[in-house]
């Protein structure tokens, strides 16, 4: 909660760990995968040579092992307002401690606008909880499009002193399996579990020429329910889109899905070293499930919330 010291650990380089699994884990990842899935195949690696993560793709000791001789930690930010707070936050914590990178320090930075009404919730050795009162806004557009610049703020101020890797979860989430280190990197980003499969011209973004979120074209379609990396690589990130958004405000310009607009023109300038499979962010209501042979985290939790 509130008012405790976050822990600094000793690091080594957050991404020496990728030297030393390296090449050679992944590639060996990927034709597990391959031979597991002969007549399901998935794209594992980007045309930039950057791994997606899927499962049989990786040994979870191998990773756990390096991020412990790293002396890995992680924080959590997560942004529960109004409603969404009592809807979703303890199902998202009380999972998260189940499946979320156990056995390593984590801390959780809660941000709401109502401190006083989160609950106390059991934590594993090593693992805390900050709560950060914000400002709530009347759009929940607003909201998602704020949380930009106040990811950099946190990370600029304390984050950057104390952590290895920043991982930026939406609320209305659930974990449901193992979402451990083979997760982190340099710069990583989730493909959206909705546009996967679709060719390029019918994913949605945003087309107007007015905003610097327009993208004629991409490489994929990315959500931002879901994004991380080490501070200085998320602090760029949160930089860049509360920038544009910023500039589209004042030219009276709204990109078609906010931060994730603008978060998509960000990967596409600036490529993520590692992407997450739709299984780290599954929606239970797409019917094709084909590919997906564990789902590490649940979006779309059915709790309609309105009037915020």
């Amino acid at each position: 909660r509130e008012g405790k010291e976050t822990e600094t650990h000793q690091k080594s380089s957050p991404n020496m760990w990728v030297s030393q699994l390296g090449f050679c884990q992944l590639k060996q990842g990927e034709e597990q995968r391959k031979e597991h899935c002969h007549s399901l195949p998935v794209q594992t690696r980007t045309s930039w040579n950057a791994p997606i993560m899927w499962e049989l793709m990786f040994d979870a000791n191998l990773h756990d092992k390096a991020h412990r001789e790293a002396n890995t930690s992680v924080a959590v930010t997560v942004f529960a307002v109004g409603r969404y707070l009592e809807a979703y936050l303890n199902t998202f914590l009380t999972s998260a401690e189940k499946h979320f990178m156990l056995g390593f320090p984590v801390t959780y930075y809660v941000f709401t606008d109502l401190p006083d009404q989160v609950q106390n919730i059991a934590l594993a050795p090593g693992r805390k909880l900050k709560v950060v009162q914000v400002e709530k806004y009347s759009r929940w557009q607003d909201i998602s499009m704020m949380r930009m610049k106040t990811i950099s703020e946190v990370i600029e101020n304390e984050l950057q002193h104390s952590f290895s890797f920043v991982f930026c979860f939406d609320v209305d989430q659930e974990f449901k399996g193992r979402f451990g280190t083979e997760a982190l990197g340099e710069s990583v980003a989730m493909l959206h579990a909705h546009y996967y499969k679709l060719p390029k011209n019918r994913f949605t973004y945003d087309r107007n020429p007015k905003s610097k979120a327009f993208m004629e074209s991409g490489d994929f379609y990315y959500h931002a329910a879901i994004f991380g990396g080490t501070c200085q690589q998320v602090k760029t990130l949160a930089d860049f889109c509360y920038l544009n958004i910023m500039e589209d405000k004042l030219n009276g310009v709204e990109a078609l899905w906010h931060d994730e607009s603008h978060l998509n023109k960000y990967f596409w300038v600036h490529k993520p070293t590692k992407l997450l499979s739709p299984e780290y962010c599954w929606d239970m209501y797409i019917g094709d499930i084909s590919d997906i042979l564990l789902k590490h985290w649940l979006q779309n939790i059915k709790k309609r919330v309105k009037n915020m």
